[in-house]
């Protein structure tokens, strides 16, 4: 079966209504790509007393969209990437509270559950999460024009370690680790990266991240710097919106810094907004101060002609 007549028919799923509209969940792949049969690995969804709703051991790789009504319609996509270190996503904080905030200013939102490396599950775990990023822009941009999508405004946002595969997207474009037959393009027009992993170098690296990223064997250099983002920056890279917090003692704020440094050194449009306190995985709300970096980020789409 091919992969457009599998997305119209089968891949298509109602589920759950949200004010009014029906919310689609759209499986990646007919075949998943990369992968191993195991019955050893089972999804796994658990909530935390803190409210936190965490994603585990994902083999079924989806994309759940939350449309604007028609009135709010502005034609831009997004790709939301939660973060979990690689090892979890956070499902709800860092993606379907984004999403619903996303579509009610008008942007269709489309919280991606990637797949988590695991060698059980994965030919080549480092690549896994890069594939379902890329795939997800491919099918938004395939079907742009049956979703109300401008194809020339589908930008990505991601949280923490999903801040990483956000940067990843926007940097490795052109290392194409999906089957690709259209040629559509799998870059991002502008990404937005919250208290974001950027690099696996020392001292800015999160270990944790890199360590499930890329295995244990951290000793070979080009793998490091490949996935280092900000060393793979060049003047193609989409604009970036950049959110970090000086006390940050996950993912230290100089990562964002990096990023943003060398955007401007080739010449690409960046804006960063760095708080005094706020920590690490707030998600929209930073409770330190009244300020709301959500409405900044907005202003900044707009300014950038991505929201009209």
């Amino acid at each position: 079966m091919n992969m457009k007549r599998y997305l119209l028919t089968s891949a298509v799923v109602l589920l759950t209504f949200l004010g009014g509209r029906a919310q689609l969940v759209v499986p990646l792949y007919p075949v998943v790509p990369n992968s191993i049969k195991t019955d050893a690995v089972t999804e796994k969804w658990d909530t935390t007393a803190t409210g936190r709703i965490l994603v585990r051991s994902v083999t079924a790789p989806s994309i759940t969209a939350y449309f604007p009504s028609k009135e709010k319609a502005t034609g831009t996509a997004v790709v939301i990437c939660p973060g979990g270190g690689y090892s979890y996503l956070v499902i709800n904080q860092e993606g379907t509270d984004v999403a619903k905030a996303f579509a009610e200013k008008g942007v269709a939102a489309f919280v991606l559950k990637y797949r988590l490396p695991d060698d059980r599950i994965m030919v080549n775990r480092t690549i896994g999460p890069l594939q379902d990023a890329q795939q997800a822009i491919r099918i938004i941009r395939e079907r742009a024009s049956e979703w109300n999508i401008n194809q020339d405004r589908v930008g990505i946002i991601g949280f923490s370690a999903g801040g990483h595969l956000a940067s990843t997207a926007s940097t490795h474009f052109n290392d194409r680790v999906i089957d690709n037959p259209r040629h559509t393009s799998l870059r991002p027009d502008f990404s937005i990266l919250v208290y974001p992993v950027i690099s696996f170098t020392e001292p800015l690296v999160h270990k944790g991240s890199r360590r499930a990223l890329l295995g244990k064997d951290t000793a070979v250099a080009e793998k490091v710097d490949q996935y280092s983002n900000e060393k793979q920056i060049t003047a193609a890279t989409p604009p970036a919106f950049l959110l970090h917090s000086s006390d940050d003692r996950v993912v230290p704020v100089a990562n964002s810094i990096a990023y943003y440094q060398a955007l401007l050194a080739v010449g690409v449009k960046a804006e960063m907004h760095i708080y005094a306190a706020g920590g690490h995985g707030y998600g929209l709300n930073n409770k330190t101060n009244n300020d709301h970096w959500f409405e900044r980020c907005l202003n900044w789409m707009r300014a950038n002609g991505w929201i009209k």
